[in-house]
């Protein structure tokens, strides 16, 4: 006789979201090489072949999920696919040597289409020191894919993990928060205005700040470097591409910390303020969960605060707690908010 076969449990991916598919694929992952330094749950991966540690970070772009062709010029693409590697290298207190580059092309693209994203790619490698070491290419009945590799480097007491944060530590942020999420913002309803209109115009004037920071962001190798030049290396760092709130709960889970961030020192540009009482959202929640900034989150010991506080572009936002404490949102009126993980997730069922 057959035996009655029993269902197999299932479980929907976009009940778990990005991290948590993440954790359930690698919880039982072990290192079994010698010079496998660090491997899943950081930028990058830390690999040991010498004086200096080699940096491994790869990102995966689908058209129709990260990116629309019908607003993001493909030389826009090609920069932007390259920068957001090297941001995780630099997050990682290094600096990014190599990329590989790795594409499936649909039928509807031309050779030029594709020169010209590598244009992008090129460009951004030429600005950053990078070098285009390799890749493949394939057809695609999806779309355009994108998948690039970076390679870098840093001395064995340099490197900055997410598990290093300590009580009372600062925290850090470079640049200013939100803009690239207006920018998408602003790019969607153009688009939706536009419905495929002979005589559209879009309205971009006075945001040309908002769609650069979308379009073409750049990685903060400056800080980088002006932590150096001052000595400081940083307890913990992260580059803010899914939002403060889920990136700050990142070193705060790893580092078994809690934190506390105030909202009247979140750095917020005009233009972003502007463009958010327009679309009636509340600032705050964009310079929170917006995502794709690419600045660094970094926190640092609190005797550092004279000199952190001296590096131009760099905005003391909070401190590290215990971690019962939990992870707090301290708004302009003395309020306190806990704060959540709600930055931008690409597994998760659209509405």
């Amino acid at each position: 006789m057959y035996e009655k076969k029993t269902a197999m449990r299932r479980t929907e991916i976009d009940t778990l979201g990005e991290f948590g598919l993440i954790k359930a694929l690698t919880k039982d992952i072990k290192l079994i090489n010698g010079s496998t330094s660090k491997g899943v749950g950081d930028d990058a991966a830390v690999l040991n072949y010498g004086k200096k540690q080699t940096l491994v970070t790869t990102d995966l772009l689908l058209e129709g999920i990260h990116f629309d062709l019908m607003y993001v010029p493909l030389k826009h693409l090609g920069y932007k696919s390259a920068v957001v590697n090297f941001s995780d290298i630099y997050a990682m207190n290094g600096q990014p040597k190599q990329i590989t580059v790795s594409l499936g092309i649909s039928k509807r693209f031309s050779v030029e289409d594709i020169q010209a994203f590598y244009d992008g790619v090129y460009l951004a490698c030429e600005v950053y020191g990078v070098d285009v070491v390799g890749g493949d290419t394939s057809a695609s009945l999806t779309g355009l894919t994108v998948s690039i590799t970076c390679i870098g480097e840093c001395d064995k007491d340099k490197i900055v993990y997410r598990s290093g944060a300590k009580e009372n530590d600062l925290i850090c942020v470079s640049g200013d928060l939100g803009a690239a999420y207006m920018g998408l913002q602003l790019l969607e309803r153009e688009k939706a205005i536009y419905d495929g209109k002979d005589d559209f115009n879009p309205d971009f004037s006075g945001k040309e700040y908002l769609l650069e920071r979308q379009l073409k962001p750049e990685a903060r190798k400056d800080i980088i470097a002006l932590l150096a030049e001052k000595g400081i290396v940083p307890s913990s760092m992260i580059d803010v591409s899914d939002g403060l709130s889920s990136d700050i709960k990142h070193i705060c889970d790893q580092s078994k910390v809690g934190c506390r961030i105030f909202e009247e020192r979140l750095p917020i540009d005009y233009q972003t303020a502007m463009m958010a009482e327009q679309f009636n959202m509340n600032v705050t929640t964009v310079a929170l969960n917006g995502g794709e900034d690419y600045e660094l989150l970094f926190t640092v010991p609190l005797h550092l605060h004279d000199k952190v506080s001296q590096i131009k572009g760099v905005h003391i936002v909070g401190h590290i707690t215990k971690e019962e404490y939990g992870q707090v949102l301290e708004a302009r009126d003395g309020s306190e908010l806990q704060l959540k993980a709600q930055g931008w997730n690409s597994l998760e069922e659209k509405k």
